[in-house]
């Protein structure tokens, strides 16, 4: 790596001067081809659907989803966060790690963390998860079930309202 007090230093032989520098311009270009495509990924982990866009059938993949626009049906993303945003309406069963609600929801939210209902957020239906927080000015209509850390199937019990609600919505 090339440093300042390297550049007072003179050799005898001319063929040292040239050698810092070939090493520091690959260095240099190597840290330059590494950064910009980290910049990308870390922004690529969450997709945005705009305020223009609406979105009918189902949606799922492996990364996070910020919605501001419209999607009706199914959203699917296991592992990973899914927030609806102020001008987001969605009209879809949501299943995720973590759901943030800025916007209006209607369907029923499976998370296998939690589920954050803001200020300005609006949910009708059933939700499943380990937490969740309504704030203050929040809109909530329908169902609670709290499920442990690692019990989410031994909970499940074939005769409760919410579970019957939610074989209906995925059957249809």
């Amino acid at each position: 790596m090339w440093k300042p007090n390297q550049t007072g230093n003179s050799s005898p032989t001319p063929s040292e001067p040239v050698r810092p520098a070939a090493p520091a311009t690959p260095s240099y270009e190597q840290n330059v081809r590494s950064n910009p495509p980290a910049a990308p990924s870390a922004s690529a982990d969450q997709a945005t659907i705009g305020k223009s866009l609406i979105i009918k059938g189902e949606v799922t993949g492996s990364e996070s989803l910020y919605i501001d626009g419209k999607v009706e049906g199914s959203i699917n993303l296991p592992g990973n966060r899914v927030t609806v945003g102020r001008n987001g309406q969605v009209t879809a069963n949501i299943s995720a790690r973590e759901i943030v609600v800025l916007g209006k929801v209607r369907g029923n939210v499976n998370a296998s963390d939690r589920v954050d209902i803001r200020s300005e957020g609006s949910l009708s239906g059933d939700v499943v998860a380990q937490r969740i927080s309504i704030e203050d000015g929040a809109f909530f209509k329908g169902g609670i079930d709290i499920r442990k850390p690692g019990n989410e199937k031994a909970e499940t019990k074939p005769n409760s309202a919410a579970t019957q609600e939610t074989a209906k919505a995925v059957t249809v």
